[in-house]
């Protein structure tokens, strides 16, 4: 999938569809399109660092115990270990990347 098929992700109000954009031996680059109040439940990659690109809308970016509203374009990292997750608390439908390396083995 390259970066102008992200318009086929079409999640319903509550929903998440994912679509992976890259996979090598040692990177995953996913994409994620949440429909309104649509949750990533908070996860951890315990081996791995992850980082979200946020391409379309706002996305509530959750890290420990902390949310964050991120625009498009934004940028967030999370370290290794470090719990996170992502909701959209909009009424549009936002879409993010997330790049995981190296993968977990």
């Amino acid at each position: 999938m390259t970066l102008d098929r992200l318009t086929d992700l079409q999640p319903d109000a509550g929903e998440v569809e994912t679509a992976e954009l890259a996979v090598t031996d040692d990177v995953l680059v996913k994409c994620f399109a949440l429909g309104p109040d649509a949750e990533l439940s908070p996860h951890e990659h315990g081996d791995s660092t992850n980082v979200f690109h946020v391409l379309q809308g706002t996305v509530t970016v959750i890290q420990d115990d902390e949310e964050e509203a991120v625009d498009a374009p934004g940028v967030v990292l999370h370290e290794r270990g470090v719990v996170h997750g992502a909701r959209n608390d909009t009424d549009e439908v936002v879409v993010f990347t997330a790049s995981l390396c190296p993968l977990p083995s």
